[in-house]
């Protein structure tokens, strides 16, 4: 494998966490493409450290189901097959239904807090929308969704959505055809919380399925 194509920088000394972080990064922006190999020898290379942190970092890659592990051949980037899409959003609808239950039976504060935090990255993307940034909108369309996760304020949730976030943005960065709708982007996700704030729970769950239902349609949509 030859050098990577973007910068695999990291201050101080490197350990598998940080390595593993910024690699993640790279996976998902498709720096690194599905099935393409990553060399343990080069990754160590590149970041003067030992092959322990990197053969552990490969390995916690290995475990989140981003690479995976080849028998006498290495460690490669997984390619991502549609019913691989379906099963990913899948999760992510029950996972999303079940933090959105969360937050109708929680506190007031913290719902607040969580339509405060999805309001603004909405604004955001209504920027980049306008200006056609694909890696960005993907990014703010995974952190919205992150932070209607993470507003439920259960750790387990939020840890099994950090795997389901990498993948959702290795399906939408490495497909041509990742957002087909992009009129109405933005006009989903404010749905979505307009739906939290009227604590309207039936449409919110309806609302989740379908918007799972139409990523799914638009990720596995052929030419």
């Amino acid at each position: 494998m030859a050098a990577p194509k973007g910068s695999l920088v990291l201050e101080g000394r490197p350990t598998a966490q940080l390595i593993a972080d910024q690699l993640r990064e790279q996976i998902v922006q498709g720096i690194f493409r599905p099935g393409e190999q990553i060399n343990e020898s080069v990754l160590a290379g590149q970041l003067r450290s030992s092959r322990g942190p990197i053969r552990e970092a490969l390995q916690r890659l290995s475990q989140e189901g981003i690479l995976v592990s080849h028998r006498n051949r290495g460690v490669f980037v997984i390619e991502l097959s549609d019913a691989d899409i379906r099963e990913i959003y899948a999760v992510r609808q029950a996972v999303e239904s079940t933090a959105a239950n969360a937050l109708l039976d929680g506190g007031r504060e913290q719902l607040k807090d969580t339509c405060q935090a999805l309001e603004a990255i909405i604004g955001d993307m209504t920027k980049q929308v306008a200006v056609s940034d694909w890696q960005e909108i993907a990014r703010l369309d995974m952190r919205f969704h992150t932070a209607l996760v993470a507003g439920a304020g259960n750790t387990r949730l939020i840890r099994i959505y950090q795997t389901l976030v990498a993948e959702s943005r290795m399906c939408i960065l490495n497909l041509d055809n990742a957002y087909p709708r992009i009129d109405v982007l933005v006009e989903e996700h404010q749905n979505l919380l307009d739906l939290l704030l009227a604590g309207n729970r039936t449409a919110l769950q309806k609302a989740i399925k379908q918007h799972m239902r139409k990523a799914v349609e638009d990720l596995t949509a052929k030419e």
